[in-house]
Order: C-alpha cells, then structure tokens, then sequence
C-alpha cells in the first residue's frame, strides 16, 4: 500500500464490528509507528491498550461520569476558547454532516447526548489506546506527538484496521490515569477507537472534506 493510500482511506470510524483484535497486531502497528520523528530523538509518547475487562471497567467508569453531569476538562486546550471563521464554520458544519446522516434533530436532545456518550465506549471498538506524555515536556512534543499518533493510524489502515483519534478520551484525565495506574504526572494527549469497520453502519458512510491546497498553500521562489 502506498503512503499516498493510506492517508486516503483512512476516516474516523464510529461504528466497530464485534471482533477483537489481536495484542500482536497492535504490537506490530505501534511498532512501526515507533518510527515517527522526534525532537532530539525525545520520544514522548507513552501508550496504554485496554481491552477486554478491563476496558469495560473502564468505559463503564467514564461514561457513568458523562451521564452524571460532571463536564470533562482535559489536561490542556484542545480547542480555542472563542471559535473564528474559516474554523467555527468547519467545526459546524462537521456536526451538522454527522447529525443529519444519522437523522438526529437538533432538539432531540436525548439522542444527541446518546452519540456523543458513544465516545466514552471508544464507539464500542474491541479496543482503545490512550496516550500519555509526562508534563515536564513542552510545546515541540506536543508536535512529535501529532507525528506519531498519525503514523499509527495511518499503520493501521495498511494492516486492515480502522481507527478513530478521540479527544473526548482524555476529558476525565483523572480517573483514566487512577484506573490505569499512570501517576500524576502524566499527561493524558487523547484516546483512540480501533478494529476492524462496520462498513454497513450508517455513521460511518460519510466522509468530511477537505479544502484545497490553494486554499492553505503559497509557494515563494
């Protein structure tokens, strides 16, 4: 498979089949991930797999929290706090193209925070990956981060797997890293959904767009 491929094919997939993937084939993929460059060589990265279990343990936990009222806080801004066009149109209109392809009305509130609850379940995919960085490093790791967490999905999909990087993951930082056994510490980047699509799921049969390259590029000679 080419790079050129994979960056194509893969998609943030919301819908997972009821099969497990196997512990050496996710070895395999953050292996190969692995390879992502970094400051100084620094590494950053830290990784939890959680399964089985322990992973409905987990999820059990978190989007008990969720449904309780408790609003998640990541350890870091992930978004602004005041949203400007060209981003807050895009940001919209992401949402209106998920809501609208499953039929979700804007006042049905119950199913709207029904699918976004679907998140602390890593949408119900076999397996879900949490990522963490300890808090001494800066700004540039978080960069190197990005590098890696994009060579592991894009490693995924050369391995027929799907995937989908998830903020709203990270937003009980707390209980993930008592649950998990990480100290204090640690910063939690952000999870990951991954196995193998449901291709017949009707969230997963939209694809977002992307601007052209002329919209975000100028070439200087």
């Amino acid at each position: 498979m080419k790079v050129s491929q994979a960056l194509e094919q893969r998609k943030s997939v919301r819908a997972f089949l009821d099969k497990d993937v196997d512990d050496a084939l996710i070895r395999k993929v953050l292996t190969a991930a692995s390879h992502a460059p970094s400051g100084v060589n620094s590494q950053p990265w830290q990784v939890a797999v959680v399964s089985g279990d322990k992973k409905q343990d987990l999820q059990t936990k978190m989007e008990a929290t969720f449904r309780g009222g408790e609003k998640g806080k990541m350890d870091y801004s992930y978004y602004p706090n005041e949203w400007i066009s060209p981003y807050k149109d895009r940001r919209k209109a992401c949402g209106l193209q998920m809501y609208s392809t499953l039929e979700i009305a804007r006042e049905d509130r119950e199913r709207q925070m029904d699918q976004w609850a679907a998140n602390y379940r890593a949408f119900d995919a076999p397996t879900m990956m949490f990522f963490f960085m300890e808090d001494i490093m800066e700004a540039g790791s978080y960069m190197d981060f990005g590098m890696f967490l994009q060579s592991v999905m894009l490693s995924a999909v050369e391995e027929g797997l799907a995937t989908c990087p998830q903020a709203a993951l990270g937003e009980y930082p707390d209980l993930v890293r008592k649950e998990l056994g990480y100290a204090d510490n640690t910063i939690v980047m952000c999870g990951m959904a991954i196995g193998y699509e449901d291709e017949s799921a009707l969230v997963n049969s939209y694809r977002t767009p992307r601007e052209d390259i002329n919209v975000f590029t100028k070439f200087y000679k």
